[in-house]
């Protein structure tokens, strides 16, 4: 499941193109339950002259209606109206309203939501509308990926399409320059980094392992040892994957030694993320990893003190990975304007939306739109585009299965508290993903 900070984020279409496809999506979904009346939908890009309002269902507070306004411009005759429900009630009444007769038009993807939400059909595929308006070519391949899924929304990466991203996210390593002159190059170098500023009798890292930032650490940590492929797969539900590999054990045993070497500050498994990103703000530690929803708050405390730097490779080469995630929206198969929502989905790929979304705390969709980032923040931008460039956004490991957060947690602090082992931890992810895909 998503959390708040993570999904916190979202160009112009320019003309409104005029070209209607023969292809038709069907408003019952490709999975809608037998005895749905289906209604066909001819498919098009253009947006009508008469009065059309649309209801947007979002989570806490990416920047949606910052985006709304931009896309009114360009359509005034489109009124959308967001509907923001707290992120702790959101799966929950996100599956009810889908399914009522007062649905949303648009509404924020939500991994566990959609695992109900695809198999009912209350979602359209977006194939459609991905050909109508070159989706693939404008969203980063790796971003459209995990917001894929078969019909039973098991496994991720195949079949449909059921949402787009507006606003990317990415996690990385923040430094405090006053504390440590320049970011490592290598895992060797940031290891003997972390060990000076234990010595000098300061924390290395800030760690809120309460929530999602032990894991967070330990998905960094495994994108820079092992298969990445593999990995995805996993994530993905691919039959037969598994995540007890070799390089999946070295990371988790490079977080155990951290902890045994004092890296991390005492009562960590007890410290939020929010807690967390503060002490590290403050200047309380050298290093923290989170992603770039954190860069504001660090900007505000740290200024020109505060950089940021993808997880080393053992190598030192530059890392072509990093995990990551995205604010997404689905549209519903209720909907009277299919066409109107697809055309606001379309908006969020466009320049100008990536500016809105990179000055509301996100990475841009649009990979390739100079935003003038600066700071902290540009070398986060510099660090994140080559990456999502190059397809080498990975997704957090919490997608793998609906209950796999309720093992990943508290295997983490586990590990740290030195009551887990490497191999029960991974077991306990194995063992939520087999539940979940079949072993």
């Amino acid at each position: 499941m998503a959390t708040p900070g993570r999904w916190q984020a979202l160009v112009a279409l320019g003309t409104a193109a005029t070209l209607t496809l023969t292809a038709c999506a069907s408003t019952g979904g490709s999975g809608a339950p037998a005895g749905d009346a289906a209604k066909k939908i001819d498919v098009s890009t253009t947006i009508p002259n008469d009065p059309v309002t649309l209801t947007l269902a979002y989570s806490n507070d990416p920047p949606t209606q910052t985006l709304i306004d931009g896309f009114r411009k360009k359509h005034p005759n489109v009124t959308i109206k967001p509907q923001m429900t707290p992120f702790s009630d959101y799966v929950k009444s996100i599956k009810l309203s889908m399914s009522g007769d007062a649905a949303p038009d648009i509404a924020q993807y939500n991994p566990g939501a959609m695992n109900s939400l695809v198999p009912a059909g209350l979602i359209l595929d977006l194939g459609p509308w991905n050909k109508a308006y070159g989706w693939t070519g404008k969203f980063p391949p790796s971003s459209l990926e995990i917001l894929s899924s078969d019909k039973a929304a098991k496994q991720f990466g195949t079949g449909g399409l059921y949402a787009v991203p507006g606003g990317l996210s990415v996690v990385g390593v923040y430094y405090n320059k006053k504390m440590v002159k320049e970011a490592p190059k290598t895992l060797a170098e940031f290891e003997a980094a972390m060990q000076k500023v234990k010595d000098s009798g300061q924390t290395p890292l800030s760690l809120g392992a309460l929530a999602v930032g032990g894991f967070h650490l330990w998905n960094a940590l495994l994108n820079v040892t092992g298969d990445v492929d593999a990995y995805r797969g996993w994530v993905y539900g691919k039959p037969g994957a598994t995540i007890k590999t070799d390089a999946a054990k070295k990371a988790t045993e490079t977080m155990i030694d951290w902890s045994k070497k004092g890296f991390f500050p005492a009562g960590a498994s007890a410290t939020a993320d929010p807690d967390a990103l503060a002490n590290f703000s403050k200047g309380k530690s050298a290093f923290l990893v989170t992603g770039n929803w954190g860069a504001t708050a660090v900007e505000k405390e740290l200024g020109d003190d505060a950089g940021f730097f993808l997880m080393p490779t053992p190598s030192g080469e530059p890392a072509k990975v990093a995990s990551g995630a995205s604010v997404a929206y689905a549209i519903s198969a209720k909907t009277k304007y299919p066409n109107v929502a697809a055309a606001f989905l379309d908006y969020l790929s466009s320049p100008e939306a990536a500016k809105i979304e990179f000055d509301g705390g996100f990475m841009p969709v649009d990979t390739k739109t100079e935003v003038g980032a600066q700071g902290l923040r540009g070398e986060i931008a510099a660090a994140f585009a080559p990456v999502a460039q190059a397809n080498g956004i990975v997704p957090f490991p919490d997608y793998a299965s609906p209950g796999m957060i309720d093992k990943l947690t508290p295997g983490i602090q586990g590990l740290i508290s030195g009551k887990m082992t490497a191999d029960d931890f991974l077991s306990s992810l194995q063992e939520s993903w087999d539940g979940h895909h079949g072993s």
